[in-house]
């Protein structure tokens, strides 16, 4: 028997039970979790519900590690040029896994092959609101509006790239209207202006815009998510509403270093599963507007890749360039 082949057989299998025994016993130090948002926004408070269930299923803490950067370049630089050990991980934004590549922008890392997917966590509805004195009480009325006003129409968003302006740059791709994009520095003064009718329309989330919807101060006519949302069921879909096979969320999910274990991928991903299946932390969610969307690794990975084509088809039909 050639002895050179039975060492680096050896070898192998003393690899792979290392890897497994590693795997079984983890983790058995904290976890530090980097959000590339500030403490106490949504996606902050996400990621420490989810942090908060994996201390409880394993005894161990996970601490938060917020940095916010644009397009998340600090916070995901960070954990790309961790040791893929699974003791730091990334809770990410569709904003930074997807549309940042989507618009060309120079990052010092590739989120496809410096990243392992570990499963998407939430997706959060976004809701398609009017001032009340546009008059279009749907989709449909106000494609024909803006159609009959080619350019007169004008709609908010948090600023140039953002998910915001994306959303209805889509919609108007799709339905070939011609509206002028008002970019703000901020979600606060971009709703402001759309209840005082300086502007007539935008995409939000729900929690900041459905307090106005239900009081009648805006009219909240769909939403991008492929199906109607439990906060509202009563409003319907983009796509049900005469542009088939328009979706527009924004999302959360889980990664780690590329080279992280599988088998330590499998364990966070299971819990991950295991913790959006809390019927507190689902109504937890909910009050957030959000919605629990666990996945395989895999489904991560393509869905990460679907968002970033789409959003690519976007930014070169709308021609969007950022600085």
């Amino acid at each position: 028997m050639n002895t050179k082949i039975v060492l680096r057989g050896l070898a192998v299998g003393a690899a792979f039970s290392a890897a497994l025994a590693f795997g079984q016993s983890y983790p058995t130090k904290p976890i530090r979790m980097v959000v590339h948002f500030p403490a106490g926004g949504p996606t902050d408070l996400v990621a420490r519900m989810v942090g908060q269930k994996f201390t409880e299923a394993w005894g161990q803490q996970v601490i938060v590690d917020n940095r916010p950067s644009a397009n998340g370049v600090i916070g995901v630089e960070a954990v790309v040029r961790a040791p893929p050990d699974g003791y730091t991980l990334l809770f990410a934004t569709g904003g930074s896994m997807s549309i940042a590549p989507a618009l060309g922008t120079k990052l010092p890392y590739n989120v496809f092959s410096d990243l392992a997917p570990i499963s998407l966590v939430v997706i959060n509805p976004q809701i398609l609101v009017l001032h009340p004195s546009v008059p279009a009480n749907s989709v449909r009325e106000l494609v024909k509006l803006a159609r009959s006003k080619p350019g007169q129409i004008n709609y908010a968003s948090v600023g140039p790239g953002s998910p915001q302006h994306l959303g209805v740059e889509m919609l108007k791709s799709m339905t070939g209207i011609d509206m002028v994009h008002i970019p703000y520095k901020g979600t606060a003064p971009a709703i402001t202006d759309v209840l005082a009718g300086h502007v007539s329309l935008m995409f939000n989330s729900m929690p900041s815009v459905l307090q106005y919807v239900k009081t009648g101060r805006l009219k909240g006519i769909a939403v991008g998510s492929a199906k109607r949302s439990p906060a509202a069921p009563e409003i319907p879909t983009v796509a049900e509403s005469g542009v088939p096979g328009f979706q527009y969320v924004t999302w959360y999910g889980l990664l780690g270093p590329a080279a992280l274990p599988k088998d330590v991928v499998s364990k966070l991903n299971g819990e991950v599963v295991r913790s959006l299946r809390d019927k507190d932390v689902a109504q937890r969610l909910a009050r957030e507007g959000a919605e629990p969307a666990p996945t395989t690794p895999d489904e991560f990975a393509k869905f990460m890749r679907a968002e970033y084509e789409q959003w690519r088809r976007t930014i070169a039909t709308a021609k969007i360039k950022i600085d």
